[in-house]
């Protein structure tokens, strides 16, 4: 399972560093970073629910 960020829909609010800072990280300059593509098992339950709280849905999962 992936992140895919849509990047033209993000606007690096923080909702999902907030949730997962696992996966997630926004720099001084307010821009995201994905900590890691590919979702652990482990974090799967935080990404999904930074998936669902993103409010501009800029977040999806992928099974590729």
């Amino acid at each position: 399972m992936k992140i895919v960020v849509d990047w033209d829909r993000c606007e690096a609010n923080g909702v999902c560093m907030n949730v997962a800072p696992e996966a997630f990280n926004l720099d001084d300059k307010d821009t995201l970073h994905v900590l890691t593509e590919n979702v652990t098992p482990e974090l799967r339950a935080k990404v999904e629910k930074a998936v669902r709280d993103c409010p501009r849905q800029a977040l999806s999962l992928s099974n590729d």
